[in-house]
This record gives C-alpha cells, sequence and structure tokens, in this order.
C-alpha cells in the first residue's frame, strides 16, 4: 500500500484554528489563500525572492510560499489580516497609511508583516548586516534608515514606494516604542 500524500492539520491563525486536509506539497501560502479565503498574503514571485508572501510564524518572518501546510501545524501563524487588534490599526498599518507607504498596495501586506517584525527584532537586539556593534552588550543599534532598508531587503516594491516604506517604519517604531515605556 502507497503512504498517504495528505493529512489533516489544525493551523492556527490568527488566533482561530482551521481544520483542513492538504497535499503534503501544498505550500502555506496556497493554503491560507485558496482553502481557507484570506488573501491578505499575496502571490508574488512564488520562489521566495520579493516577500509579497510573508507572514509571521511564531512571530518571525516567514515567505509562506516556501513553507509547507503541514510543516506549520501547531505554530502560530500571523497573517496582514491578524495583526490588527480588533478595529484599531497596528502602529505601522497606521503609519503605511499616513505616511504613503504603498502605491499600488500588492506589497504591502507583506511589507507589513515584515515591518512588525523588524520592529520586534530590532527591539530585541538582533543585530543587521550594517550594525555597527554586534556585541550583545551594545544593545540594540539605533532604527536608522540603513538598519531599516537591511532589515526590509527581502521584501521588494516594483513600484518603488521604498522612501515611504522607509518613513512608515521609523514612525511605527517610534509609536511602539513610546506605548511601551507608557506601560513599564
Amino acid at each position: 500500500m502507497a503512504p498517504s500524500t495528505s493529512s489533516a492539520i489544525t493551523l492556527n491563525i490568527n488566533g482561530e484554528k482551521y481544520t483542513l486536509s492538504v497535499d503534503h506539497r501544498t505550500t502555506l501560502l496556497d493554503a491560507l489563500r485558496e482553502r481557507l479565503d484570506l488573501t491578505g498574503t499575496k502571490k508574488g514571485c512564488d520562489q521566495g525572492q520579493c516577500g509579497a508572501c510573508t507572514v509571521l510564524l511564531d512571530g518571525r518572518r516567514a515567505v509562506s510560499c516556501l513553507q509547507f501546510a503541514v510543516a506549520a501545524e501547531g505554530r502560530e501563524i500571523t497573517t496582514v489580516e491578524g495583526v490588527a487588534e480588533g478595529d484599531r490599526l497596528h502602529p505601522v498599518q497606521q503609519a503605511f497609511l499616513d505616511l504613503d507607504g504603498y502605491q499600488c498596495g500588492y506589497c504591502t501586506p507583506g511589507q507589513i508583516c515584515s515591518a512588525v517584525a523588524v520592529i520586534e527584532e530590532h527591539a530585541a537586539g538582533w543585530p543587521s548586516a550594517v550594525t555597527d556593534d554586534v556585541r550583545p552588550e551594545a544593545g540594540p543599534p539605533p532604527l536608522t534608515a540603513d538598519e531599516i532598508r537591511e532589515r526590509m531587503s527581502g521584501n521588494l516594491c516594483r513600484c518603488g514606494a521604498y522612501v515611504s516604506i522607509v518613513q512608515a517604519i521609523e514612525r511605527a517604531a517610534a509609536t511602539v516604542s513610546e506605548a511601551e515605556e507608557a506601560v513599564a
């Protein structure tokens, strides 16, 4: 008897559980878009090079076109639909709106998910390729435009809205930082 090529899986997406049967070769992107009608995540290059399909897996960035759906079982998946808190936009979403961090909007969901993770990675002290002092005791480097560009380099915008995207991330990072300081 030949082994089965499909499995029933349960995905935890944006705080809700979805159970579905998928072929083992089904990507997370295709499961989100084609099986669950969560179409905010976009299919761009389908090769992991453009970042349009970026989602958060356990809070870390992942290009969903290269992630098998079966491998995402048991992990917390956040798509652009789950970034906001109810009717209140995430600071990244609000900054993208306020500063026109998009033109056609196709790459925007992936840009937003990636930017949310960038802000968290930076706050946790993770260095990037342009970080001058990578010693842990140095703490997080300033979140400069160069840092943001490097950290967002996996997300392409064919319209060229990069200047506004960087400005939006700078503003969102400041907003998140102020909110965290107010809570502390």
